[in-house]
């Protein structure tokens, strides 16, 4: 078996990726990397031009960028039940939501956190339109079952989940009542109270 290594900071999207590995329930190993010199080296830098984190090294394949990671993942290992079947109204869903959220919704709270504003009468130029709009779109995704694809946990609520968990954490997106609802259901599972006290235990630590 490939062995799956995951480079992250605690305090970063590394995060997104460490639950999602928790979720698949598969060995891996964790490299800790601090912001700085350590994410710019020219061996990290060959699997993450980028420098930054997360990365995802499995056998000879190298994954970077958080959706992509969890969408990975669970067709990697697809006895997870991390995504839906192929073809589905469910997998249709997840693909939609795991896109929403990397576009529209990473966007609109990127300009809310930075105070940039968009001009009257151009929010037809910009992904997200408006900040309300793209939180209704999630929300009325959300009115739909306990998942963002229904009754399945997939790899889209680790995605979703964690985007809306941290945007109401820090502001930049509205503390709903689905919408915290759905952060608490999220965070009852195993998978994220282990990756929550791994990476709290790493920051205590450093």
């Amino acid at each position: 078996m490939s062995t799956l290594t995951l480079y992250t900071n605690p305090q970063s999207r590394g995060r997104i990726a460490h639950w999602m590995l928790e979720e698949v329930g598969q060995p891996y190993e964790t490299v800790w990397l601090d912001f700085g010199p350590a994410m710019r080296t020219s061996q990290y830098l060959a699997l993450n031009p980028m420098g930054k984190v997360p990365a995802l090294q499995h056998g000879e394949v190298v994954v970077t960028e958080a959706p992509a990671l969890c969408a990975y993942l669970a067709d990697a290992f697809p006895d997870s039940n991390l995504a839906p079947p192929p073809g589905s109204p469910a997998r249709a869903a997840y693909y939609r939501w795991l896109f929403f959220t990397a576009g529209p919704l990473e966007m609109a709270t990127t300009a809310r956190a930075m105070g940039w504003a968009v001009p009257e009468g151009k929010s037809g130029m910009v992904g997200f339109g408006s900040y309300e709009r793209t939180l209704n779109a999630v929300e009325s995704a959300l009115q739909r079952g306990p998942y963002v694809c229904g009754e399945q946990f997939t790899a889209a609520d680790v995605y979703l989940g964690s985007a809306l968990i941290w945007g109401m954490m820090f502001g930049s997106i509205d503390k709903r009542p689905l919408f915290e609802a759905y952060a608490a259901r999220l965070g009852e599972r195993p998978a994220a109270i282990r990756v929550n006290q791994i990476n709290n235990e790493r920051i205590k630590s450093t």
